[in-house]
């Protein structure tokens, strides 16, 4: 059974999917976007779907590029591995031939290129924040 109190107080979206608040002095959707300087750091404030959109594929992408990034360097330090075999008849295949030092140089810069890229696009990512998601408590009634 469901009680009215359940749905005392339901919660609007617009169009857009930014929440609609119940008197206008709170709706989120009159805070400006747009990038700005919070208690965390700059921080660029956005509608809430592009908000979603931008979190979901920033992680995605980093999740990629440590994936490859771990998979470069065991490459470099495995002699026997699957990537490292593909990438040496890939380059022989083209007329190149790197000595095993300069292989596994190429190979470690290369892995650890992808993790520190991955790492920068999920900070960068975090910089984002829907209207109305983490406002500064200052110079609020709050206590």
């Amino acid at each position: 059974m469901s009680s009215s109190s359940d749905n005392d107080d339901p919660q609007a979206f617009d169009e857009t999917g930014d929440p609609i608040a119940a008197n206008d002095a709170d709706d989120p959707r009159n805070e400006p976007t747009g990038p700005r300087t919070g208690p965390a750091g700059r921080e660029v404030v956005v509608p809430f779907r592009l908000y979603k959109v931008v979190t979901v594929f920033s992680t995605l992408a980093a999740v990629l590029a440590y994936i490859v990034g771990f998979t470069l360097i065991d490459a470099a330090t495995l002699q026997l591995s699957v990537v490292r075999t593909v990438i040496v008849y890939l380059l022989g295949s083209v007329g190149l031939a790197p000595s095993d030092d300069m292989l596994v140089a190429g190979l470690s810069i290369a892995g650890v290129a992808f993790i520190v890229g991955g790492t920068a696009v999920y900070v960068l990512g975090t910089r984002f924040r829907g209207r109305g998601m983490g406002k500064s408590q200052d110079g609020s009634n709050e206590s």
